[in-house]
């Protein structure tokens, strides 16, 4: 197979991000957010939040607080967040930290084209082993969480529109861009099956542990169990929801409860499941990407840490990337301590108003529903379903939102 890689056919764009100036975000406006009973309060108030011995990961000094660039262009590695990782076992060491995503990127312009031309509503066969909190839990909030140019910058690195907006190097952000793209799909060929699956995409990765008879794959060869042949001469994963025999679904349940055993194990020790060489390579990238975003990632990092840390709140990413590939992202950017795999899901077929639709049916309408994003689809999902939403185009809205968060006014 082969994906088409973006790089300078990706004509910058002087004209994005044109209404949403850093200098103009210093305080909550309505364009910001739709909570107009809160009080208005200037980010600069609250500068002993953002200490830079507080949180972990790559911190930088090439930025103020509200954006303006500093003179100082070097930037240092610190402990990762502890609200993300201190789970046992992990391979975390300083400059590992956790990252996210962002808007449409090339895979996620693939995963629409491909899945959304379908028009298929099909939710999956599994949405009843979908875990639900407890009638007795404490849940009070869910934050619904995009992932392209909301949690990490990806799709406007390759596009260069990032470099334009804020007077970065195009070929070095395209470059930086290329090379996160060809190890997403790495890792999601390599250990994700994306090879058997890509044509085999769900929403949420229980959306078909109903054919799983509960074999023990200990021993189990995906190699030489005949799923990739059937499924190519039979077509048995076209979107127009052909499906195969009990066999051939039984097999592809295996491929995705393995998928889910993998994400679970190594969600907070990817470098293990990389192996030494390409553990290197991907620390050194993940540095090179946080630097010259200016930290973008480790500030959305703290607003997902302070909801990890609250026992009546929690995370939830709905992205129009492709599962399979979505995972991948989350892993290389060390999401996994904020995002329990079954707290993903992906929007390609379905797109995201009936995500939402299923998040609420999962965890209830007595919860508060805030929706975090960059992107119009979010928005007018979350406006239909009466949930506010936070709109994130700068470094200043990152800011805001931790605040408001250490605040508690979310």
């Amino acid at each position: 197979y082969s994906y088409q890689m973006p790089g300078s056919s990706f004509a910058p764009s002087s004209t994005i991000y044109a209404n949403n100036s850093v200098s103009n975000s210093t305080n909550f406006s309505g364009s910001q957010q739709d909570y107009p009973s809160y009080t208005a309060f200037g980010q600069n108030q609250y500068a002993q939040y953002y200490s830079a011995s507080t949180y972990g990961a790559y911190m930088t000094s090439n930025n103020t607080a509200d954006g303006t660039p500093s003179s100082t262009s070097t930037y240092q590695l610190q402990e990762s967040l502890p609200g993300l990782t201190n789970q046992p076992g992990t391979d975390l060491h300083p400059g590992e930290f956790d990252t996210m995503q962002s808007p449409s990127t090339p895979i996620k312009d693939l995963d629409e084209r491909t899945c959304r031309s379908s028009g298929s509503k099909s939710r999956g066969r599994g949405r009843k082993n979908n875990p639900s909190p407890p009638p007795d839990s404490d849940l009070e909030r869910v934050f619904v969480w995009d992932l392209d140019e909301t949690i990490i910058v990806f799709h406007s690195l390759l596009t260069g529109s990032y470099a334009q907006k804020y007077g970065k190097d195009p070929p070095m952000a395209v470059t930086l861009g290329l090379r996160m793209e060809e190890m997403i799909f790495n890792l999601a060929d390599t250990h994700l099956f994306f090879n058997d699956l890509e044509e085999c995409d769900q929403v949420h990765i229980d959306d078909v542990s109903s054919d799983d008879n509960g074999q023990d794959l200990s021993t189990y060869s995906f190699a030489t169990d005949g799923f990739h042949a059937a499924a190519s001469s039979a077509n048995l994963c076209l979107p127009t929801g052909v499906r195969g025999g009990v066999d051939w679904m039984r097999k592809l349940a295996f491929r995705y409860r393995r998928v889910k055993e993998l994400y679970n194990t190594y969600k907070n020790n990817v470098g293990g499941l990389l192996g030494p060489a390409k553990r290197d390579a991907w620390l050194q990238l993940r540095a090179e990407i946080e630097g010259l975003t200016d930290s973008w990632l480790t500030n959305a990092l703290k607003s997902l840490s302070i909801i990890s840390t609250r026992s009546n709140c929690i995370n939830v990413l709905v992205t129009t990337t492709q599962l399979i590939p979505a995972l991948a992202k989350v892993l290389l950017y060390s999401l996994g301590g904020a995002f329990p795999i079954e707290n993903i899901y992906s929007a390609t077929k379905i797109g995201k108003e009936s995500c939402f639709e299923r998040i609420m049916q999962r965890f209830g309408r007595k919860v508060v529903y805030v929706v975090i994003g960059d992107g119009v689809e979010e928005e007018q999902a979350a406006k239909k379903h009466n949930m506010p939403f936070w709109r994130i185009s700068s470094h200043s809205d990152l800011l805001a939102l931790h605040q408001a968060l250490e605040l508690e006014y979310l």
